[in-house]
C-alpha cells in the first residue's frame, strides 16, 4: 500500500502537485470568464425508470466517468472535468434525487444508484472506462463492480461510502425524525445545510460557489429530498460489499481529505488495506469535499496515474 502524509510525501509526488498548481493557476486566470464561471450544463436526459437523469459529456478519446457525492452534484467537477476531457470523453452526471436530476419519493441511495450507473453504461455504449468517484459516487462505483459485474479499466475513489459504520450525528437525529426535519421552515433548512457544506470543505466557499450546491435543495421537493436522503444512509449497503474489496478487477487509487471529518482518515486506510495493490494518497489541506479545497491535487494524481496505465510494461 503505498501511503503518503502531509509531512512525508515523495519528492516526485510533490513535484508533480507543486507544478500542478502552478499550470492550474494560470489555466483558471485564463479561462475564469469562460468555462470556470460558466453554468455547469447538463443538457441531456436519460429515463432511469421513469424518473430523468440529467447529463452530459465533454472532450474526446477512451471513455471516463466522474461520479459526485451526496448532498453534491456533478458541479462538484466543474474545475476538473475539463482537465481530464483534454485526455478522456468525460461522461457525468446529477445522481438520482441530486442536483438537476428527478427527486422521487423512494430509496436514491446505494441501492438504486448502482442499477442507474449500469443503466447509464449501457445508454452511453461505453465499456471499461476510467472510474473517478467521490463519497457516494465510489459506494455506487463499487457496487456496480463487485454487484452488476460492470468492468473499469481503472477506478480512483476519492474520500468514498465504503467502511461501515458510518452515519454523523446529523444523519441519525434526520433518520430518528425524518417528519420533523423535512418540515423545518425554510430559514433553518438552509442554515443547517449551509453549515453542512462548509464542514465539507477546510476554505470557506464563495456564496456564488455556495449558492449552486444549496439551491437544488431549497425547493419544497427539495428541501423534502434532502432529508428523505439524509435518512436514507444505511451501513447495509456497504456492508453487502466491504467483504468483497479483494475481488475489484481493476488498478486503484485512493485519495482521502487529510481533514475530513465527515468520513475518518482511519476509513481510507482501513479500505486500502482491504484493496490488494490499491495506493493511498493522503491530500493535504483538504477535508471531504477535495473537489474545493484542492481540485489541482485531483488533477495531478489521476493524470499521473493513467499516464502510468499507458506507459508499456517491461
Amino acid at each position: 500500500m503505498k501511503r503518503l502524509t502531509p509531512h512525508c510525501v515523495s519528492s516526485l509526488r510533490r513535484v508533480t502537485i507543486e507544478r500542478a498548481h502552478v499550470i492550474f493557476d494560470v489555466y483558471v486566470e485564463r479561462s475564469r470568464t469562460k468555462m470556470m464561471t460558466a453554468q455547469w450544463a447538463l443538457p441531456e436526459r436519460f429515463s432511469f425508470e421513469g424518473q430523468a437523469i440529467a447529463w452530459g459529456v465533454m472532450g474526446e478519446g477512451p471513455p471516463s466517468v466522474v461520479m459526485h457525492g451526496s448532498p453534491f452534484s456533478s458541479r462538484e467537477w466543474r474545475r476538473i472535468a475539463p482537465w481530464f476531457a483534454r485526455h478522456r470523453r468525460v461522461f457525468y452526471y446529477d445522481l438520482l434525487g441530486y442536483g438537476q436530476s428527478a427527486k422521487p419519493d423512494a430509496d436514491v441511495l446505494h441501492g438504486t444508484q448502482n442499477r442507474l450507473f449500469a443503466a447509464l453504461m449501457d445508454h452511453w455504449s461505453i465499456e471499461r472506462p476510467d472510474i473517478v468517484a467521490h463519497d457516494f459516487g465510489g459506494s455506487a462505483a463499487l457496487r456496480a463492480h463487485l454487484l452488476d459485474q460492470v468492468d473499469f479499466r481503472s477506478l480512483v475513489l476519492i474520500d468514498p461510502v465504503a467502511i461501515s459504520p458510518q452515519g454523523s450525528a446529523l444523519v441519525q437525529a434526520a433518520k430518528a425524525h425524518l417528519e420533523v426535519f423535512s418540515g423545518l421552515p425554510a430559514y433553518i433548512h438552509e442554515a443547517i445545510l449551509r453549515a453542512y457544506i462548509s464542514a465539507a470543505v477546510k476554505h470557506s466557499l464563495r456564496e456564488e460557489e455556495m449558492q449552486p450546491y444549496l439551491e437544488p435543495w431549497l425547493s419544497d421537493e427539495g428541501r423534502k429530498a434532502f432529508w428523505r436522503q439524509i435518512a436514507q444512509m444505511d451501513d447495509k449497503y456497504s456492508e453487502e460489499v466491504e467483504g468483497r474489496y479483494g475481488e475489484i478487477r481493476c488498478p486503484v487509487v485512493i485519495l482521502w481529505g487529510a481533514e475530513d471529518t465527515f468520513i475518518p482518515l482511519k476509513d481510507g486506510e482501513e479500505l486500502a488495506r482491504r484493496i490488494p495493490g490499491a495506493s493511498f494518497t493522503i491530500i493535504p489541506a483538504a477535508k471531504h469535499l477535495v473537489q474545493e479545497d484542492a481540485p489541482e491535487a485531483i488533477v495531478a494524481a489521476v493524470l499521473e496515474f493513467w499516464r502510468g496505465l499507458e506507459e508499456p510494461r517491461h
